[in-house]
């Protein structure tokens, strides 16, 4: 009999072909339109640096860069600190009462909608900040890190459900205790993981966008929303040399993510 394949179905190459065009056109124009020397977002004025070096000297850029990078880095150390630990407990452990209600609650945040966290952050944060009249970025690190958590777990639980118990088992004859075998054994081999969520976790804090919005005091810009305001005002090309660098970094990110993910031959 036969097997069957999807690339051999009359008019695949065509679709998959098209799909690529659509997803990557768009990209390559904003890109190409980045090195635009014209003023004007529709004729070509010859290559140019020009708005890249634009952004550079843009006050407002660096400082939502920067602030953006401050909560990107703290969310995505919190989210490793909290998924981890419950990773382990969700797979280094016996079958017990609620360890599906666990895995469920720590990843509904990927399945809900997020305009709804948005929105709920927003009501408990404006309680808080009139009970305590702190405006600070407390309230940005911490609806990045609520939202970033599962994208630290799953990483990190695929890795340790792929991992040779053997390594642990020998230690544990070894007269090794939990710790030393955790410090020791597990959490080397689980770095791989553990960096892949990090990758995750610190790319889609630098995109969030909505959750930031709704969450964010006065004055507390990132280079998320700034884009977004810019876009309200009017787009100039200086908003492509931003996205190329974004795109750019998160291509960075992503191969290293597949990277270190990647199936090892044993």
């Amino acid at each position: 009999m036969k097997q069957f394949s999807v690339t051999a179905m009359p008019g695949f190459a065509f679709i998959a072909i098209l799909g690529f065009v659509m997803l990557y056109v768009p990209i390559l124009t904003l890109v190409t339109y980045s090195f635009n020397g014209a003023d004007s977002m529709t004729s070509w004025g010859g290559f140019s640096w020009r708005w890249y070096e634009a952004a550079w000297a843009n006050k407002d850029v660096q400082a939502a860069t920067i602030r953006s990078l401050v909560i990107a880095s703290w969310a995505t150390l919190i989210s490793i600190l909290v998924a981890t630990p419950v990773a382990l407990a969700t797979t280094r452990t016996g079958n017990f009462r609620g360890r599906n209600f666990i895995y469920l609650y720590t990843n509904q945040t990927l399945v809900v909608p997020e305009i709804v966290p948005a929105v709920a952050l927003l009501i408990f944060f404006a309680a808080i900040k009139v009970q305590t009249g702190y405006q600070g970025l407390g309230y940005l690190i911490a609806a990045h890190t609520m939202w970033c958590i599962p994208l630290a777990y799953l990483p990190i639980r695929a890795r340790l459900e792929g991992m040779d118990l053997s390594l642990e088992t020998a230690a544990a004859d070894l007269y090794a205790s939990r710790w030393q075998t955790l410090r020791y054994v597990t959490l080397p081999l689980l770095m791989p993981g553990i960096l892949a969520g990090a990758m995750l976790c610190f790319i889609t804090s630098l995109d969030t966008v909505v959750i930031t919005e709704f969450v964010k005091s006065g004055g507390q810009e990132t280079l998320a929303t700034y884009m977004l305001g810019q876009f309200r005002r009017g787009i100039t090309a200086e908003i492509n040399a931003i996205s190329t660098i974004l795109l750019v970094l998160t291509i960075v990110l992503l191969f290293g993510f597949f990277f270190l993910t990647k199936k090892r031959a044993s």
